[in-house]
């Protein structure tokens, strides 16, 4: 099974590259599992046709209990990906890395990768924090590798920089590691020559790189991924060329 956590900078674009990462795993017959941990809770919306789905936190608030079954805090999208988002506390109440927790145990209860069989698990981490509930995408076995999206912007380099560390430092207790970098593009200054110093001082490798394209916004506008509104695209096939390469190195273990 293919775990990945994807981190990365507030706004630099985790959602987007997960869920059309997401979407191009499924596209190539796999089958996925996307949990978005994020009070925003908008990490599947783009594979629910721009519907989002009852956060786990909702759920439990409205309904004054832990849900019974996987069905009531999922929703299937493009390809059968299933979406689970955690979401958070009430605005200003409580802590967001909670909400991450108290989601992964529930759904160790409802047994969903017992249940569901996936090939693929992708959870989209919230910002650049990689410490307490944050960091449970990478522990106790929920995620194998790590994927920091970046640009060459100042302030993603510097998340970039802070996550790679953090995840360094937690190698000697089994947690996932750093697979690598996507550079997801901004239309920076010299963007790829700053991108590339950083990602060989950090002893990382560059495993995408996503062009600034009107195409995701154009697709994302209709509640679509990229993958979904035009797979042939320069930007669905270097999702592609990333599904494809994870692919290959699961299964050349």
């Amino acid at each position: 099974m293919i775990k990945l956590a994807i981190y990365g900078k507030g706004g630099i674009g985790k959602s987007t590259c997960t869920a059309n990462l997401a979407a191009a795993f499924a596209t190539l017959g796999k089958r996925v599992i996307q949990i978005g941990c994020d009070p925003k809770a908008d990490s599947t919306i783009n594979i629910l046709g721009g519907t989002p789905v009852m956060p786990v936190m909702d759920h439990m608030r409205e309904h004054d209990e832990e849900p019974k079954t996987i069905e009531e805090i999922s929703r299937s999208g493009f390809g059968g990906i299933l979406c689970i988002e955690t979401g958070g506390p009430t605005p200003g109440l409580g802590c967001a890395g909670r909400g991450i927790i108290t989601t992964f145990s529930l759904l160790e209860e409802l047994e969903l990768f017992e249940k569901f069989k996936p090939d693929v698990v992708l959870y989209d981490v919230l910002g650049d924090v990689v410490c307490g509930g944050f960091a449970a995408p990478i522990r106790e076995g929920y995620a194998d590798k790590v994927l920091i999206v970046t640009s060459g912007e100042k302030m993603a380099l510097y998340a970039a920089n802070n996550i790679s560390k953090a995840v360094k430092n937690f190698e000697d207790r089994s947690y996932a590691k750093v697979r690598g970098m996507i550079l997801n593009r901004r239309s920076v200054e010299n963007e790829e020559e700053k991108v590339r110093a950083f990602a060989e001082s950090a002893g990382l490798d560059i495993v995408a790189d996503i062009p600034r394209s009107a195409d995701i916004i154009k697709y994302e506008d209709m509640g679509k991924t990229v993958i979904e509104g035009d797979p042939q695209c320069e930007t669905s096939q270097r999702f592609f060329e990333l599904a494809r390469l994870l692919i290959r190195e699961e299964e050349g273990r």
